[in-house]
């Protein structure tokens, strides 16, 4: 019952989408505030039934009803609770639901939280975002409706995926998609003013705060995803230019371009056609994402089980939404009036340089990881594009972004002077001229670009400090002048700072574990001994345990440095009978932002295992790089500014129509 109970709530959202992607938009169209301002109730109702088919699909996984086809093919009895739990989106129908509930969320957010909104562009973006929603309902419906039963219900399910059983799985998924559906509101307001005619600095200031959010769930959700990938998979690195890693890179970079544009748009009415482009782009790139994961076009880990009829369904939703609104947004874009101008050498112009980095980066991922796929549909050449090409691609985009980035926010709007940018940050420069002077002492040699990859860090990250010390005039005003200049600060200030500055740490980590790390691969037997930087590990015995649905086989290894015991690490290989399957576990020891990982291949006879070890220098810096950024962005969500609405004057300006010819 329960399950039929879900599935009927998916139909009546389904019913709700329909008619909240017609009735506003058409009262904004007769000008009835009545059928327009039903986007509101109908937002609400659409979330409630879609959260009570979510909650109903909970249920059948935490009651192990195995009845239910989907909760058989991805469960177990013996699971632990969180595992049941977080097998909900462990699959691909269970996921998809959990795609459409934070669909909804977001409608029901814009509904409660966008008061400030003009009302048509909020039926509008209500609107759009209805229609987008009702193509997702409808393909859970007809091609991957998780509450299907069995005839003859079994009594015991085939087990979740033996990868799948991890607390990152609690974590990684849930955010990631919070991030690209979140893109979805920027969209949906693309469309709306392109539909009402009102693109302009109030339009920016509106769309930006959901555009960081989107961002920074997705900061999270890939840095998520990349720690999982590190300790789970047992090979020790942290990225793979996977194409599914490369579907969710692709809007993060858009959405990063997008939200530095938004910021022009709204400080000096310009780069309109440019924003709504990025707005377009950014959750076109997160579908063309959702069709490479589901439609059976890719082998990968992260990839869910292939059905070519879902595969055409996505695609058709691809065109219809990518296409539309590049069409819409073809006919709409020449009659956008022209807005403020600026000089080259300005932070509009800092900010236009960056964008146009971040999208040739963009592009050079899309091409990588699309090509190969194109070529063997049309020719049935199969190629592989992997990390020689994104690097060698990749990198020297990203290299003169960083080296701008400090530059940026001491530029001044509309006209900036470089030459005194450059002045502030000469002990930015001073500091990474050190760094690489160092590096290159304690390394003897090594490899020449890593030095100065470190002394880049340094420049981003000192540069970072040295836009908020100019702005308290630190050193320049008594201590206590600059004290009450820093709580003056608007938070996105300090939000800026912080963002910048996590990418200066997300790189050093970056750097020094590609370049400076150290492995060991080897076959030990018990009580022999492996030295690696500094570290002597001891594989003292091999131990088997029984886990709630798995076989483990452990091996302990004592760890000391410098003839002292500074700790032990039992990496282990699990076998799940129920799936026929064995995942390796990963051991892990931090040493400041260092770790020593270790990892299992198969035992043999004698009694001996082989075993890698790694030791990997300011590997945690990646993630807690972005773990700063993305505390950055809540800084600047948090900022009053971007929770009052627009500006006054631009909420005058926005009674205006901005579709002009342009002169």
């Amino acid at each position: 019952m329960i399950a039929e109970i879900g599935h009927y709530a998916l139909v009546l959202a389904l019913g709700l989408a329909l008619i909240q992607g017609v009735v506003p938009i058409l009262g904004v169209r007769i000008g009835d505030p009545v059928l327009a301002g039903a986007a509101q109730p109908l937002a609400f109702a659409q979330f409630l039934f879609v959260a009570l088919s979510f909650a109903a699909l909970t249920a059948c996984y935490v009651a192990s009803d195995f009845s239910v086809f989907n909760v058989f093919e991805n469960s177990h009895s013996a699971m632990p609770l969180i595992y049941k739990f977080t097998s909900v989106w462990g699959n691909h129908e269970g996921s998809m639901l959990l795609w459409v509930l934070i669909l909804s969320i977001f409608g029901a957010m814009v509904a409660t939280l966008g008061r400030n909104l003009p009302a048509g562009l909020r039926a509008n973006a209500l609107g759009v975002q209805a229609w987008i929603a009702a193509a997702f309902y409808l393909f859970i419906l007809v091609s991957s409706n998780p509450f299907l039963r069995v005839a003859n219900a079994p009594a015991e399910g085939r087990d979740l995926n033996p990868l799948l059983q991890d607390i990152g799985l609690a974590i990684h998924p849930p955010f990631l998609y919070l991030g690209y559906v979140g893109f979805s509101i920027a969209f949906s307001f693309a469309i709306a003013a392109l539909i009402e005619g009102r693109i302009d600095a109030a339009w920016a200031r509106y769309v930006r705060p959901w555009v960081l959010a989107a961002w920074i769930f997705m900061t999270l959700g890939i840095a998520m995803g990349s720690y999982w990938a590190y300790y789970e998979l047992g090979w020790g690195g942290w990225w793979f230019w996977d194409p599914v890693e490369n579907a969710s890179l692709m809007p993060w970079i858009a959405g990063t371009a997008l939200l530095h544009s938004a910021v022009v748009m709204e400080k000096r009415d310009a780069l309109k056609v440019w924003t709504i482009l990025l707005a377009i782009l950014s959750f076109s790139l997160s579908l063309i994402g959702t069709f490479l994961v589901r439609s059976g076009v890719l082998t990968s880990v992260h990839s869910f089980a292939t059905d070519p009829t879902r595969g055409v369904f996505i695609l058709a939703i691809l065109v219809f939404f990518i296409g539309g609104a590049l069409a819409l947004y073809a006919w709409r874009a020449p009659m956008l009036r022209q807005g403020g101008l600026f000089a080259p050498i300005s932070r509009e112009g800092a900010l236009v340089f960056n964008n146009l980095f971040l999208t040739t980066a963009c592009a050079t991922v899309f091409v990588g990881t699309l090509y190969p796929l194109a070529l063997e549909a049309l020719t049935g050449e199969k190629i592989s594009v992997g990390a020689p090409f994104f690097n060698a691609t990749f990198g020297p985009l990203i290299v003169p972004l960083l080296v701008a980035v400090p530059f940026g926010p001491l530029l001044s709007w509309k006209r900036g002077d470089l030459l005194a940018a450059a002045q502030r940050l000469l002990a930015a420069l001073g500091i990474a001229a050190i760094g690489i002077a160092t590096v290159f002492t304690i390394n003897g040699g090594g490899p020449v670009i890593a030095p100065f990859a470190i002394g880049l860090s340094l420049f981003v990250m000192t540069g970072a400090i040295v836009d908020l010390a100019e702005r308290v005039q630190l050193l320049r005003q008594p201590w206590q002048v600059s004290l009450r200049r820093a709580a003056g600060l608007p938070r996105s200030v300090f939000g800026t700072a912080f963002a910048h500055f996590g990418v200066g740490v997300l790189l050093l980590g970056v750097v020094c574990e590609s370049n400076y790390g150290a492995e060991r691969i080897a076959t030990m037997k018990p009580q022999e001994t492996i030295f690696v930087r500094g570290y002597d590990l001891t594989f003292d015995s091999l131990v088997s345990r029984q886990g709630p649905n798995y076989r483990e086989l452990i091996a302990k290894y004592t760890v000391r440095r410098g003839g002292e015991t500074v700790g032990t690490l039992e990496p282990g290989k699990r076998s799940f009978a129920a799936r026929g399957n064995s995942t390796t576990e990963a051991a892990l020891m931090t040493r400041g932002f260092s770790q020593i990982y270790v990892s299992l291949g198969d035992p043999n006879a004698d009694g001996s295992i082989s075993v890698r070890i790694y030791h990997k220098p300011l590997v945690l810096l990646i993630w807690f790089g972005a773990l700063v950024m993305s505390f950055g962005g809540l800084l600047s969500l948090s900022d009053r500014r971007l929770r009052v609405g627009a500006p006054k004057p631009a909420r005058k300006s926005a009674k205006k129509s901005s579709l002009q010819p342009a002169e």
